[in-house]
Parts: structure tokens; C-alpha cells; sequence
């Protein structure tokens, strides 16, 4: 609680100058996100604005467009660095991320407690949906490959690209139009879908999203006390709610 208070204290040192953030991230950590901007701008008095594009997008609207903080998968992120989008005396590790599968609310959870079992639901479903742009679909892909079942499962994928929570993978699922939806963990927790599980840990893959503030950041001081919150101890329940893991640090 001490520290907590002590955060918004810090943060309160910015608000007589109020600013708006713009921040592009990955939409693999959008739940948590979407939780965490509103605490941030009733305790700092700045403005969050959010763009969630695709893991895959995410350098080309850093090249696009200005913004001053970006969060991205890590190897992405690198490559901002190197590229000189991003100054790398701020990178910092946020949260990690794992795949797991989701179902209409109300229907009954597949078995995922193996590989075997998790082989077996993808054969046994009428559809499964996942994002094709998205990293997670791209390591969903990989899998039926490892797991030999692509030409199997062909005629059952229903793809969905972007980031529009209306016509995403999930929405298929509520709306009955896919049995599964397979994608990162913290989006898994929506209106309409239970989650019913992570992909078995032999098979699982793991996304780690690091934030740092744009070399040409319009408001640096307010975007790194965006990180700062979103990195803080404080911030660890809204990660663990959405099933992911964060990465606690104590600045």
C-alpha cells in the first residue's frame, strides 16, 4: 500500500503539466492495458492514448506515425532499437504472455492436459479460429505443422486478422461461429468465451513484451511515468488477472 501511495504521489509531480501519451503497443497485452490507463490517469492527470495493432504491424505504425511509447514483443522491439525508433535506456521488460484456447460461455472445456489431449480437441473441433497476423497465430500455425495435423485441419480454420475486438478470433466464438479460439492468454478473458485453458506446457510459447519511450517522444517525462506504472509492483495484479506474468520491478 506505501508503495502504492508513494507511485501516485510521483506521478501527481507531473500532472500540473497534463499530457497525452501516445502509446502503439502489441495487442497481446491489451486487456491489462485497457485496465491499467484509466488508474494512471486519474492519479497522474495525463491522457493515455492507446493504438493496439498486431505483434506484426507494430513496426510499421512506429514507422508510420509519431508516438511516444511503444510496447512490442521483445525480438520487435530490439529491432526498434536498432533502428533508432526507440531509445534504449529506457527498455524495459513488461510481461510475459502464454497461448491457451477459448470456448463460447456456458460450452464445456475441451481436454488440454496433454499433448495427446490437446492433438485430440483440435481433430475433434468443428472450427477453431485464430488470428493470423497475430504472434500467437503465427506459433498456432507452427504447431499444427509440429503436431503433423495441417492438411487435417485445413478445411477447420476460420483466420481473422487485426485487432477490432468485433471481428477478432473470440468474437467467432461468441457469436457460434467457431467451436475454439486459440491466441495469447490475456486476450482470452472477454465477454462471450470462457477460457478454457493454456496450450500443454510442452507445446507452449511464451511472448515477452518490453515498453520503452520513441526517440522522438513529443512528452518524454509523461511516458516514462506511464512505464514506471505499468512496470511497478502495483501493476502485477492486473497481469496476473489476464493469466500473464509480470515482470516486477522496483524503481
Amino acid at each position: 500500500m506505501g508503495r502504492t501511495f508513494a507511485l501516485i504521489l510521483a506521478l501527481q509531480s507531473f500532472a500540473a503539466g497534463a499530457a497525452e501519451i501516445n502509446v502503439v503497443s502489441s495487442g497481446g497485452i491489451r486487456p491489462p492495458l485497457d485496465e491499467l490507463a484509466p488508474q494512471f490517469e486519474r492519479a497522474s492527470g495525463h491522457k493515455v492514448a492507446l493504438k493496439f495493432v498486431v505483434g506484426a504491424r507494430v513496426k510499421q505504425e512506429v514507422e508510420a506515425g509519431a508516438f511516444d511509447v511503444v510496447i512490442a514483443p521483445t525480438n520487435t522491439f530490439e529491432d526498434l532499437i536498432k533502428a533508432g525508433k526507440v531509445v534504449a535506456a529506457t527498455r524495459i521488460d513488461v510481461a510475459r504472455a502464454g497461448v491457451g484456447v477459448a470456448v463460447r460461455a456456458g460450452a464445456p472445456k475441451p481436454d488440454l492436459a496433454s499433448v495427446d489431449a490437446f492433438k485430440r480437441t483440435l481433430l475433434g473441433a468443428k472450427s477453431v479460429a485464430y488470428n493470423r497476423e497475430g504472434t500467437a497465430g503465427a506459433y498456432f500455425v507452427q504447431l499444427l505443422e509440429r503436431l503433423q495435423i495441417t492438411p487435417e485441419m485445413q478445411p477447420k480454420l476460420k483466420p481473422t486478422t487485426g485487432t477490432d475486438p468485433a471481428r477478432s478470433s473470440l468474437a467467432l466464438v461468441a457469436k457460434g461461429e467457431a467451436e475454439i479460439a486459440v491466441a495469447a492468454i490475456a486476450t482470452l478473458f472477454a465477454p462471450g468465451v470462457d477460457f478454457a485453458g493454456p496450450v500443454p506446457s510442452a507445446l507452449q510459447s511464451y511472448t515477452q513484451f518490453t515498453a520503452g519511450v520513441g526517440s522522438g517522444a513529443k512528452e518524454p517525462q509523461a511516458a516514462s511515468a506511464w512505464i514506471k506504472y505499468i512496470t511497478a509492483p502495483a501493476a502485477a495484479v492486473a497481469y496476473r488477472a489476464k493469466g500473464m506474468d509480470p515482470v516486477v520491478h522496483r524503481h
